[in-house]
Order: C-alpha cells, then sequence, then structure tokens
C-alpha cells in the first residue's frame, strides 16, 4: 500500500511539474520560424475587400487595434469604409453611388494560436452611416463636387472567420469572410416641390446593406 502511495505521489508530482514547464513556456509557430511569446499582446491591422451595397458591387477598406489576453482572446475596436461603383440612377438622370461606414467593439476569440495556420472569430458591434451621392463636373476643371441625395444612421452586427497565417513573429496575414447585419435603411429620393417627404420612393430596400463580405487583413504587433 505504502508503495502504491508513493508511486501515485510521483506520478501527480511529475503531471503537475510537467504541465507547469509547458504552460509556462508556450512556443508560436510561424511559416518561417518559432519564436517565443508573451501571454499579453496586441496588434493593429488594416484589411480590403469586396462586399455589395444596395446590389452594386462595392470595395471596402478596414482598420483595427486590439489587445490580446492569453494568446487566444482579441479585444479591441474597428470599423469599415465602403464605396460603391457608380451607377446611372433613371429616377435623377445622373450617375450616383453608395458610400459610408461603420465602427465598433470587437471581440475574437482566436484557435490554435501557436500553429502556422489556424482561426479566429471577430464580431463587430456598431453603428454607422450611409449616403447616396451625386457625382457631377469634370476632374480636370477642378469643380468635382458630391450632393448627397439622402444618408442615413444603423446598427450594425458583423460576425465573422478569419483564417490566419503566422508569417514572422510580428505580421500575420488573414483571409476574411463575414456576415453584415444592419437594421432597416431608409434611403429616399428628396421630395419634389409640395410633394410630402413620407410619400417619396424608396432609394434601395431596407435590408441593403445585409450581406457577406470578403477580404484580407494585415496585422502587425505582438501576439
Amino acid at each position: 500500500m505504502k508503495t502504491l502511495k508513493l508511486t501515485v505521489a510521483v506520478l501527480l508530482a511529475s503531471a503537475v511539474s510537467a504541465f507547469g514547464q509547458t504552460d509556462s513556456n508556450p512556443q508560436m509557430k510561424t511559416v518561417f520560424g518559432d519564436p517565443e511569446v508573451s501571454s499579453i499582446g496586441g496588434f493593429g491591422a488594416i484589411g480590403f475587400g469586396y462586399t455589395e451595397v444596395g446590389s452594386q458591387d462595392a470595395i471596402f477598406f478596414s482598420a483595427q487595434g486590439a489587445a490580446i489576453v492569453n494568446h487566444n482572446m482579441a479585444i479591441g475596436g474597428g470599423g469599415k469604409a465602403f464605396i460603391s461603383r457608380v451607377a446611372y440612377d433613371q429616377n435623377l438622370n445622373d450617375d450616383f453611388n453608395y458610400v459610408g461606414g461603420y465602427a465598433g467593439l470587437i471581440v475574437q476569440p482566436i484557435v490554435g494560436w501557436n500553429q502556422p495556420v489556424h482561426v479566429s472569430f471577430p464580431v463587430l458591434i456598431g453603428g454607422g452611416g450611409i449616403g447616396y451621392i451625386k457625382h457631377w463636373g469634370e476632374y480636370e476643371d477642378d469643380d468635382y463636387e458630391f450632393d448627397d441625395e439622402d444618408s442615413y444612421a444603423f446598427f450594425v452586427v458583423e460576425p465573422g472567420l478569419e483564417v490566419e497565417f503566422n508569417m514572422v513573429k510580428w505580421m500575420r496575414l488573414a483571409a476574411t469572410v463575414s456576415y453584415r447585419y444592419t437594421t432597416d435603411i431608409k434611403l429616399r429620393y428628396r421630395p419634389l416641390e409640395g410633394q410630402n417627404p413620407s410619400q417619396t420612393a424608396y432609394i434601395a430596400p431596407d435590408d441593403m446593406l445585409r450581406g457577406i463580405n470578403v477580404g484580407l487583413v494585415f496585422k502587425f504587433g505582438r501576439f
């Protein structure tokens, strides 16, 4: 019995010792090496990609800053700015496009952070605005101007998935896909003289901003 107790005690002590050694010296594997990392870090990120706004092709640019806790949870803030392609509006007899942006809190669990390729799940919660902009004038005449037909504010929740590549100790590259969900957006054409504003036509459906985003994100920091 004494021998059994001694054996169990030794095994438990070995397990605790092994666990302590593993936990106190985490390693992050990268494409170009295995640098040591800290349990507290942070990063700044920029990105770009494709989306649709009001059934029009659009591009977006993103920025983010976050602190990383225990390698597996990033908490910070960021947002996106977008612009759609210019399209002819028959009702207004001119070229228009959508421009806008949104920002907010970003919470991002990270799974398998120490592997060269792993995943994370960012969720953005915030708000923003969108405008329907007329383009007119000639660039060479320096009279290019903006005219806002209508604008609207909205609340947004955007969950996503990122496939991250640990390129080097201080840089990650991520391929990202997300779904943007917004409250209803009610862009209207300007009322004609004497017309009730509530009777004017909508420019686009209420769900014009709800949809998928795909893109690339470049992250720089201490992971």
